[in-house]
């Protein structure tokens, strides 16, 4: 193992993993947004709506981020329209985690007791009301370690972004194993990298959903 050649391209990785951190941040709060109005969608099984939400979220989850990215950068040039790689990158993330936020909210209105709604409507709550003020903090709540699983794997799919030439970590491995043929050093960067991501969120999920499975048992 080549200690001095970690230290000298360690700065790589490091910008790496901001542009990685900064484009999965972008990405996930776009989905959350995405998934909440579909999962209502699909909660309410709004007319039409609810159809085309359906129809996005098969097509979303039975292709590869892979497939949907090549479509954003090599397929719409062809129509006239050209998207940076960040853009690209940013909307295949939406549009990937979108559908599975869209799950994870609507599985989470679905398990709060249809009792509770009417309960807070006939005390005056208007529906607008009780949906912000009953439905979405318990269906959040329920819907926090399917999110979390999310969070997590959309941060782990940002490992084919290298594919629309951008310099993040995957791109960087393959590109210092290329040139120096470092294949294990590259790759204990790599691993060490995205460690560093993903532990710390996992943990903050495991401690959030701790604490709303104690807080809804009243320990």
């Amino acid at each position: 193992m080549d200690w001095n050649f970690i230290i000298q391209y360690s700065g790589l990785y490091k910008e790496a993993a901001f542009l990685t951190l900064r484009i999965a941040c972008m990405g996930i709060f776009g989905s959350l947004i995405l998934g909440l109005i579909c999962g209502m969608i699909r909660y309410y099984k709004v007319p039409v709506l609810s159809r085309i939400t359906g129809i996005y979220i098969e097509l979303s989850r039975n292709t590869p981020l892979l497939i949907q990215l090549f479509f954003l950068y090599f397929g719409l040039p062809k129509i006239g329209i050209i998207l940076e790689s960040e853009t690209c990158a940013v909307a295949g993330l939406v549009f990937l985690g979108g559908s599975y936020m869209a799950e994870a909210f609507r599985s989470g209105m679905e398990a709060v007791d249809s009792v509770q709604t009417e309960s807070g409507l006939s005390l005056g709550l208007t529906k607008k009301q009780v949906w912000f003020y009953i439905l979405l903090p318990q269906a959040a709540a329920i819907a926090i370690p399917g999110i979390g699983a999310n969070v997590i794997f959309l941060i782990k799919e940002t490992s084919v972004f290298s594919i629309v030439a951008l310099m993040d970590l995957m791109h960087v491995a393959k590109d210092l194993i290329g040139l120096y043929y470092k294949t294990d050093e590259a790759l204990l960067m790599l691993v060490t990298a995205y460690l560093v991501i993903l532990l710390p969120i996992s943990i903050i999920f495991m401690f959030l959903e701790r604490r709303l499975r104690f807080a809804g048992s009243g320990d």
